[in-house]
């Protein structure tokens, strides 16, 4: 027999019946998951036995997660987190880590099993957190920036956990010396791996894209991944942070979009096998032996964190409902605790064995809980939220946004380029009249906010001072106007663009300040002009050649056209 094909044959059959059954009924899949991994594993079913190598195999799904989230940031993006990152996640770990570690030292644990329990049930489950975060296209709501961010650290201080955990379990020695030489090996890896990475991941693309071969271009995808995160192990860091890191480098370069459609099935896959494997470590026997005391230790692990991260969130200036959204979001343990405390108790014998166990099944449970604290957290986040939802309410949502998006108007349009930058991760901030539509936007935990864009302080409280692009899609062709010229007064540097009825409009606006313009009623017919060639069978190329020209006839007389972006064929 192959090795792992049964295990392999019953994770597929999973997925086929799972994932659609969960999206019927609208539920996570995650969820499903889970169950099936607790039925099927050595604690249910039996189907699959060899728990520990699924769970290896299966780390490869957070590591290709790690690589998405990095594909759809870059460098300068991250910046506008630093923060966040090293305030808000360095405090969570240090104060988590010390509040846990004194209840497990109450509990008459001794202080090196104490420290060990703090530092690895402080940590929260990238991967449970950032695949929910996608399904529910939160990632760029500012409590979906505030757990990424916390992630990010809590993925950089894996390294001095294990560096620890190697301490406390050594026999003597120098453990200063080995302390140094492992963070210095571990600031190597990095820097060699952004300043080689950014020069030489470009060229090997495009070497690889002139092949014009798909399945080169997929192996060198997994080989920039794989490469990136092998390097990173064996400087002792976290593997998911070498993939983030190579995430970033190619998010820069024009393989991107390419990249990402070739690892988005990868991902998934992997990841589904990775709750399957959190859910077959879940030990029904001791849980029904220890139900009280499981439970007990699953929701106060849960309220302790929920309730640190939500003080801390106040403190780094993030609104009330989105403190306590990220504080839910990250209350459950995370995947690490099953490397630190599997080394704690078998290789260094800190701990004792049946104390290790428990932690386990406490961490597992927790993380198997993880999707219904994201629905609790919408819920507490909505009563939390303030009633207006105006931009005055929410003013510091948007007080730490830089080179972001303001959409001014909501409708079809605007809804339409939101969920595109969604999709892209570009930060954006939305001005709508429009009461009910606000609130039904809040509730679903989109910025976007009740405020009249004519108003200049309206858009300096949207940080239009500070953003890079202004879209101005408003049916109001008069108020449109009063907007372009009161940003255009104010911030000469800012880019506006504006969505026009017709050409005589787009002159108009063109003249009082915009840098482009859309004639709706132009582009309408260009589209079902296209259409109609199609239709007649001209070729593609054919067909977007003389709509192109059209537009540059019909465009070039009223405003200059956006710059075209360049074909990564010819680059």
């Amino acid at each position: 027999m192959i090795p792992y094909l049964q295990e392999t044959v019953a994770f597929l059959l999973t997925v086929v019946i799972v994932v659609p059954l969960c999206r019927a009924v609208k539920v996570s899949p995650i969820i499903g998951f889970l169950v099936v991994g607790a039925a099927i594993g050595p604690f249910g079913l039996a189907i699959v036995g060899d728990v520990k190598g699924v769970r290896h195999f299966a780390e490869l799904g957070v590591v290709f997660l790690l690589f998405m989230i990095g594909l759809e940031l870059s460098f300068e993006r991250l910046k506008a987190f630093s923060s966040l990152i090293f305030g808000l996640g360095a405090a969570q770990v240090l104060v988590t880590a010390a509040l846990i570690g004194l209840i497990a030292f109450g509990w008459g644990n001794s202080i090196e099993a104490s420290v060990i329990i703090g530092l690895c049930l402080a940590l929260s489950s990238t991967a449970m957190v950032m695949q929910l975060l996608d399904e529910r296209g939160e990632m760029s709501a500012t409590h979906g920036r505030a757990s990424f961010a916390v992630l990010l650290f809590q993925d950089l201080a894996v390294v001095p956990i294990l560096i620890l955990v190697s301490a406390l379990g050594a026999d003597g020695g120098n453990v200063w010396g080995e302390v140094v030489m492992a963070l210095l090996r571990a600031a190597v890896a990095v820097a060699a791996i952004v300043v080689i990475g950014r020069y030489v991941l470009r060229y090997l693309f495009r070497t690889v894209a002139r092949t014009r071969s798909v399945d080169v271009f997929t192996a060198m995808t997994l080989l920039a991944i794989l490469a990136t995160s092998l390097v990173t192990g064996y400087a002792g860091l976290s593997m998911a942070l070498g993939a983030f890191l190579a995430g970033l480098l190619l998010a820069e370069t024009e393989f991107r979009h390419q990249v990402e459609s070739e690892i988005e099935p990868f991902k998934g896959i992997l990841l589904g096998l990775f709750f399957m494997g959190v859910g077959m470590s879940i030990d029904f026997l001791l849980v029904a032996d220890q139900a009280f005391w499981v439970a007990l230790a699953v929701i106060g692990l849960i309220l302790l964190k929920s309730a640190v991260i939500y003080l801390l969130g106040m403190a780094f200036g993030l609104p009330r409902h989105d403190a306590a959204r990220s504080g839910l979001l990250l209350g459950e343990a995370g995947e690490f605790a099953f490397v630190v405390i599997g080394q704690a108790t078998l290789a260094f014998q800190l701990m004792p064995e049946k104390t290790g166990q428990f932690m386990l099944i406490v961490a597992a449970l927790s993380m198997a809980l993880t999707p219904l604290l994201a629905v609790v957290a919408a819920r507490v986040a909505r009563a939390l939220q303030p009633v207006e939802g105006g931009i005055d309410a929410n003013e510091a949502e948007v007080a730490d946004l830089k080179e972001h998006v303001v959409l001014a108007g909501y409708g079809r349009i605007g809804q339409t380029v939101a969920a595109v930058l969604r999709r892209e991760t570009i930060p954006y901030v939305a001005l709508d009249l429009n009461s009910g539509r606000v609130r039904r936007c809040r509730d679903a935990s989109e910025p976007v906010y009740y405020g009249d864009a004519t108003r200049t302080e309206v858009l300096r409280r949207a940080g239009a001072d500070r953003a890079k692009v202004m879209l101005v899609t408003m049916d109001d062709a008069s108020a449109a106007a009063r907007t372009v010229q009161a940003a255009r007064q104010l911030w000469p540097d800012l880019k506006i663009l504006v969505r026009a009825r017709d050409n005589q409009h787009s002159g108009h606006l063109c003249a009082i300040g915009a840098d482009a313009v859309v004639p709706e009623t132009l582009e309408a017919s260009l589209q079902l002009a296209g259409h109609v060639l199609r239709s007649l069978g001209n070729t593609p190329d054919m067909v977007n050649d003389c709509i192109e020209k059209i537009r540059e006839r019909e465009y070039a007389p009223v405003c200059q056209l956006v710059p075209k972006e360049p074909d990564p064929q010819e680059v």
